[in-house]
């Protein structure tokens, strides 16, 4: 199959890795990728992989590309082009895509809008009230009480939202995003919290594996908010509370994942494409602390490398209205986990450009492969082994083991062989389900 990936992040490379791992032979093209990406592929059986300069945001460009190129299958990685409507205009020419068109994407694009979806389907999350004014900020802060939940209401590239319990932070983040669009502050909301990927063609859904990610920057969740630093999947300590994996996802269907996809067909905007519920486990029962459009990062790091069933097939069958008719995805026993190297001053001010070594090494190790998040091939590298860093997250780790000691030592012992001056990683990724 010729497939369009739109995206340049780890998220992508995580789906074109999965892809390739079908050995189907499949034709991919990655808009525009990374320097990790465009060094994928292989033997024919397991397919190629080539990078092109496209701006993946612009909706005619893609479609245009993808029908003059006679692709099959798009599918879009990031937020960004599904808000600005890219798979509105390649369902206009026929062109099957994985992704929700411009007014279901406001799920993700708009906080105040998914409040608005899950009040109407009975979907349970917390409390919040949008803010016009600062002089609203105030009041729902003192209202709502610490800890404090202060939320951009539009894409903020994981940096929109806060949790603290300092009051004057609260109002000056409040402040600042209402300088941007509208600001939510919501009930906290305390209890574990579980990253699931529900595949749906408008009607039907079909689960992924849970998975969760830590979004502070430093162990023991200290720092500020990030993308996300780690993760790890399967979640066994589900199996405490809901007796299986499959009880916990069973349950967020029913309550969660049907109802929205039913309400926004019922709205007129069916939602085809990836369906991410982020997830907290309450006191008072499941929460969804937030929805997304489009495969999570890092999670999507160690769910795919798990996943038994073939993922084009998935991605085909969600685009054309096919998930009805198939059987629930199946997944491998092993335990993934994901580390994220990040740049010095990540994630307020990243300082890139930076060589990195030792990538060839660290995958070498076995168990592990590397998924790019901002890489490129430097003009002037001092080794072949060289690449250079041009974001604030710069690559995953991702190790699968038999168990998730053996899936942690491999990657930490994969990014102990790597060298970026002034990287920094989080050691605790996975600690707590480590033999």
């Amino acid at each position: 199959m010729r497939i369009l990936v739109l995206g340049s992040g780890a998220r992508e490379h995580a789906i074109i890795t999965a892809l390739l791992a079908e050995r189907a032979g499949h034709e991919i093209i990655a808009a525009p990728g990374n320097a990790g990406i465009a060094a994928s592929g292989g033997d024919a059986a397991a397919g190629t992989v080539t990078t092109i300069a496209l701006d993946a945001n612009d909706p005619v460009v893609v479609a245009d590309f993808a029908f003059d190129n006679d692709v099959e299958l798009v599918v879009i990685g990031p937020e960004a082009p599904l808000v600005a409507g890219v798979a509105d205009a390649l369902r206009t020419r026929g062109i099957a895509v994985f992704g929700p068109g411009r007014a279901a994407a406001e799920l993700e694009g708009s906080k105040a809008f998914a409040k608005r979806v899950m009040d109407a389907a009975g979907v349970p999350t917390g409390r919040a009230e949008r803010l016009q004014t600062t002089d609203d900020a105030e009041r729902v802060l003192d209202e709502f009480g610490a800890p404090y939940v202060v939320k951009a209401d539009g894409l903020a590239a994981g940096k929109g939202v806060l949790v603290t319990n300092d009051r004057a932070a609260a109002l000056a983040h409040a402040t600042f995003w209402l300088q941007h669009g509208g600001v939510l502050v919501e009930e906290f909301l305390d209890g574990q919290e579980v990253s699931l990927f529900l595949l749906s063609d408008g009607t039907n859904v079909l689960p992924l594996s849970p998975a969760q990610d830590y979004k502070r920057l430093g162990d023991g969740d200290e720092g500020p908010n990030t993308g996300g630093m780690g993760a790890y999947s399967p979640l066994p300590w589900l199996d405490e509370r809901f007796g299986s994996e499959q009880a916990f996802v069973d349950e967020v269907i029913e309550t969660i994942a049907l109802p929205t996809v039913r309400q926004l067909d019922a709205d007129g905007t069916p939602f085809i494409g990836l369906l991410y519920c982020g997830l907290i486990l309450t006191e008072r029962g499941i929460r969804v602390i937030e929805f997304n459009a489009r495969f999570g990062d890092p999670e999507t790091q160690v769910v795919l490398p798990r996943l038994a069933t073939p993922l084009s097939g998935l991605l085909m069958a969600a685009a054309t209205g096919g998930l009805g008719s198939l059987e629930r995805p199946e997944f491998r026993a092993d335990a993934a986990v994901t580390v994220v190297l990040a740049s010095e001053g990540y994630p307020e001010q990243p300082l890139t450009g930076r060589l990195l070594h030792g990538l060839a090494d660290a995958a070498s190790v076995p168990g592990v492969h590397l998924a790019h998040a901002a890489t490129a091939v430097p003009g002037d590298a001092d080794s072949d082994d060289a690449l250079v860093a041009t974001g604030g997250r710069v690559l995953n780790v991702v190790a699968t083991g038999e168990d998730f000691s053996t899936a942690r030592a491999r990657a930490y012992e994969a990014m102990g062989r790597i060298h970026l001056d002034g990287g920094q990683f989080r050691t605790d990724i996975a600690a707590r389900v480590a033999d």
